[in-house]
C-alpha cells in the first residue's frame, strides 16, 4: 500500500470586506491537500494548508514550491496505519518552519486512517450529538458598521462577543465598548477584545486600565509579540486578563513552549493549529498551560470548512465549556459545503448533511 498525493489551490472570496489590523481582506488563498491510498483508490482524504498573510511564519512567496516538495517526499510512501506512524512520518518530512503544511498533512492523514469521511475524531461533536460554544466575531470597520455587527450577533443568539480593536482612534473604540455595556449587562454578554499587538508598550497599561471599566473578559495580545518582560508586567498588573495569541507563533519545542508560559504567566492562551504547527502541537500547548493553571481556547484562522471541521472536532475532544473561535465557516461565497452549521451560539456537525466537493477538481 502506497500513498498518492496532490494539492489544489483554492481562492476563498469573502462575503464582505473583512477589516483586520493587517488591512482589509477580500479573499483568502488556501491549499487543499488530497491523499489516496492506492489499495483503496475510492477513498480520498483531505487536509488544508492555509497560512495567514502577514502573520504565519510560512506566509512566503515560495509556499507552492515548498508544498510541492513535501508532496514529492510523501508520494509513494507506505500508508500509515495509526497516529504514531503518521507523526513519525510528518516529523521526518516537514520542518517546524512550515506549520500550515504540517497541519494540512496531519489532518489529511487522520482523515485517511478514519476512512476518508472527514471524521477526524470520533466524539459527540462529530457524531452530531453536541455543539461547541463559540464567540461572535465583530470585524474592524466604521463605527456604525461595528455597532450593526454587534446588534446582529446578539440577535442571532451569541452571548460571547469578540471585538477587534486597534484600527480606530482609541477613544472611539472605548465609546463603542461603552455602548455595548450600556445596552448589554455583563451577565448577558461576555465581551472579549483583540488588539492584535496594536498598543505601544509605554501606553498599554493605561489603555488596559481604561478598558477595565467595560467589564471585559479578556484582551488578546495587547502589545506586539517578542516583548517577553513587558508582557509579563502587563499580565501581572493589568485589570483586564490577557490572552497570548501571536506570542505563541514560531515557538515549536515542548521546552520553549513551557519556558515562554513560565516567563510571561498569562491568564489565557489562544491556539490556532494552522499557525502553531497542527493539532498535536496545540495538544502540547494545552497540557503545559493546564499544568501551569493557564486557561485556553481554540480559534480557527480563516480556513475553509476542511480545516474548520478538523479544528472543531479536535476542540470537542476536550472537556471545556468556554467559548471558542470557530465561527468562520460562513465568511465565504465559495466555501466547501459541509455538515458544519451554526445554530445560535454553537457550531454543530449535522451528519445528515453531506460534503459537496464539486469545487475541487
Amino acid at each position: 500500500m502506497a500513498i498518492a498525493v496532490s494539492f489544489q489551490k483554492h481562492r476563498l472570496d469573502f462575503t464582505f470586506h473583512a477589516g483586520t489590523s493587517r488591512g482589509v481582506l477580500r479573499h483568502k488563498d488556501t491549499w487543499i491537500i488530497k491523499i489516496i491510498d492506492d489499495a483503496n483508490p475510492e477513498v480520498m482524504a483531505l487536509g488544508e494548508a492555509a497560512p495567514l498573510v502577514k502573520l504565519s511564519i510560512d506566509d512566503i512567496p515560495e509556499f507552492d514550491e515548498k508544498l510541492e516538495e513535501i508532496c514529492e517526499k510523501v508520494e509513494g510512501r507506505p500508508t500509515p496505519s495509526n497516529e504514531d506512524e503518521i507523526y513519525k512520518l510528518l516529523d521526518e518530512l516537514i520542518p517546524a518552519e512550515l506549520p500550515a503544511i504540517y497541519f494540512g498533512f496531519e489532518v489529511a492523514f487522520l482523515d485517511l486512517i478514519n476512512g476518508g469521511k472527514r471524521v477526524i475524531y470520533d466524539n459527540a461533536f462529530s457524531r452530531g450529538e453536541t455543539g461547541i460554544p463559540i464567540n461572535g466575531l465583530v470585524w474592524m470597520g466604521a463605527l456604525e458598521d461595528m455597532l450593526f455587527q454587534i446588534t446582529e450577533k446578539v440577535d442571532e443568539g451569541f452571548d460571547c462577543i469578540k471585538v477587534k480593536i486597534g484600527s480606530m482612534d482609541f477613544e472611539k473604540e472605548c465609546d463603542l465598548l461603552q455602548y455595548i455595556r450600556s445596552k448589554y449587562y455583563k451577565m448577558d454578554i461576555t465581551l472579549r477584545v483583540d488588539a492584535n499587538g496594536a498598543f505601544e508598550q509605554n501606553e498599554a497599561l493605561e489603555k488596559l486600565e481604561q478598558l477595565s471599566k467595560f467589564n471585559i473578559h479578556s484582551i488578546e495580545q495587547p502589545i506586539k509579540a517578542g516583548q517577553t518582560a513587558a508582557m509579563y508586567e502587563l499580565c501581572r498588573q493589568s485589570l483586564v486578563p490577557i490572552a497570548l495569541d501571536e506570542e505563541l507563533i514560531g515557538v515549536h519545542t515542548y521546552e520553549s513552549k513551557k519556558k515562554l508560559l513560565q516567563a510571561i504567566k498569562p491568564q489565557y492562551i489562544i491556539l490556532k493549529p494552522t499557525l502553531l504547527g497542527g493539532l498535536r502541537s496545540c495538544q502540547e500547548w494545552i497540557a503545559i498551560a493546564e499544568n501551569l493553571k493557564i486557561a485556553w481556547w481554540i480559534t480557527s484562522a480563516l480556513e475553509s470548512n476542511i480545516g474548520l471541521n478538523a479544528i472543531s472536532q479536535f476542540t470537542a475532544d476536550f472537556d471545556t465549556e468556554t467559548h471558542h473561535g470557530l465561527g468562520t465557516g460562513k465568511l465565504y461565497h465559495n466555501n466547501l459545503p459541509s455538515p458544519l452549521t451554526i445554530e445560535r451560539d454553537k457550531i454543530f456537525y449535522r451528519a445528515p448533511f453531506t460534503w459537496d466537493l464539486s469545487l475541487l477538481t
